[in-house]
């Protein structure tokens, strides 16, 4: 009988055999039995030039005869310049629902995100907008229609929960067509060419003029609001720093014998550590925060809940109790701004202490320092600037109320 001759075993044979071994069928199948005595099927072929082995399954699930079909169908589909092992992947497609595969893409994504909160903030947006109304369909079989049933409704309603959605779907849609779960074009793109476009934001909040930056923090003197909410404001434009890096500020970042401030990379916007000198004035500020609530890890706890005060918190405050068109980050602006028209501070200097990233490489690969006495120089210039006509409101917090 030629080597190439089919149906060479028997269903008893497969049955019985214990022999660790390879055995073939014919059309390239073969029964492996392992020295542990499992026994699963494989087919060798050549596909588009190249050798591979395919694994059909174990004996216990599938039968000889259900091997030999699905050897010869791999067979024609290579022999007609095809590749099974994408058909199989389909078909697993088929099987997989979209909720699955968003687990598995997360899985794969999730190291390299800057925290494990983020990382369930990805999983959390998904699990609010679209699991259930998606996430029981197969893979393979999301249409744009099924995205537009999505997005749609939140579209124009929540437009910044609508737009991370839309850039982790068509993550996930990426990911499953890498995986050969998914052909054909990306049904994200394809619905959102059927969104309605968003309008600019009407309500574009400029950089306060440096000039009334201290009016802040004398008005603040009169607002009733809890403590930590005037304290991590003035500390805020105090370190030129970012809210999200405020409100999450720890004790255990602040080193008083250096007078620095040290935020983690896992905090910082560009991923590397941040160290911020602290004035005299800031050092006061977390004096006072200290006898506020000094037993929180938190300098500027919620009174209400402990927690970080929210992300609306302080903009709140400067839009609607000061009546102020700016935002959090336009008083980083108005830094820059007033480093850049009253100092002679180099502008790296500025751009460091503001924590942006390079963008010039060169400039990049010679700036290996962090010109941290520089910094501590300039932002001792700017408390000055800041408090120097208002030496009693260093004290305005003691009186704030909870």
């Amino acid at each position: 009988m030629s080597s190439h001759a089919a149906h060479k075993l028997s269903a008893l044979f497969v049955k019985k055999t214990n022999k660790p071994g390879k055995y073939s069928d014919g059309l390239g199948l073969y029964l492996i039995v392992e020295p542990t005595g499992s026994k699963r099927w494989e087919q060798r072929l050549t596909i588009r030039g190249k050798r591979c082995d395919l694994g059909l399954g174990s004996t216990k699930l599938v039968t000889l005869e259900e091997a030999r079909l699905t050897a010869q169908s791999n067979k024609k589909t290579a022999k007609d310049g095809g590749d099974p092992r994408q058909l199989k992947k389909l078909q697993e497609g088929e099987r997989l629902s979209f909720y699955e595969v968003t687990l598995s893409a997360h899985q794969v994504l999730a190291p390299t995100f800057k925290s494990e909160k983020y990382a369930e903030q990805w999983l959390a947006t998904l699990e609010n907008h679209v699991f259930k109304v998606i996430g029981h369909k197969p893979i393979s079989g999301i249409t744009s229609a099924d995205i537009l049933s999505v997005l749609a409704p939140i579209w124009t309603e929540k437009t910044d929960t609508a737009k991370k959605l839309k850039q982790r779907l068509s993550y996930i849609m990426k990911w499953a067509k890498a995986q050969a779960y998914y052909t054909g074009d990306n049904p994200v793109e394809l619905a959102e060419q059927a969104l309605p476009r968003l309008k600019a934001s009407e309500c574009h909040f400029k950089a306060l003029p440096y000039i009334k930056i201290h009016n802040i923090i004398t008005a603040l003197q009169s607002l009733e609001i809890q403590t930590s909410t005037k304290l991590s404001l003035q500390f805020l434009i105090l370190t030129a720093s970012r809210q999200k890096e405020v409100l999450n500020a720890k004790w255990d970042e602040i080193d008083f014998n250096l007078n620095k401030w040290v935020v983690p990379a896992n905090r910082m916007k560009a991923g590397k550590e941040h160290q911020v000198p602290l004035s005299k004035q800031a050092l006061k500020i977390l004096q006072d925060a200290k006898l506020n609530d000094g037993n929180s890890p938190l300098l500027f706890p919620s009174s209400a809940t402990g927690k970080p005060l929210s992300d609306n918190t302080l903009r709140l405050v400067l839009q609607k109790r000061l009546q102020l068109d700016t935002t959090t980050h336009g008083l980083r602006s108005s830094f820059k701004d007033w480093a850049s028209e009253t100092t002679n501070y180099p502008n790296e200097v500025s751009e460091m202490a503001l924590a942006h990233s390079i963008p010039n490489a060169v400039e990049a690969a010679y700036r290996r320092g962090n010109l941290f006495e520089k910094r501590r120089q300039l932002m001792n210039d700017w408390a000055a600037y800041l408090y120097g006509q208002q030496p009693e409101v260093i004290q305005l917090v003691r009186g704030s109320t909870a």
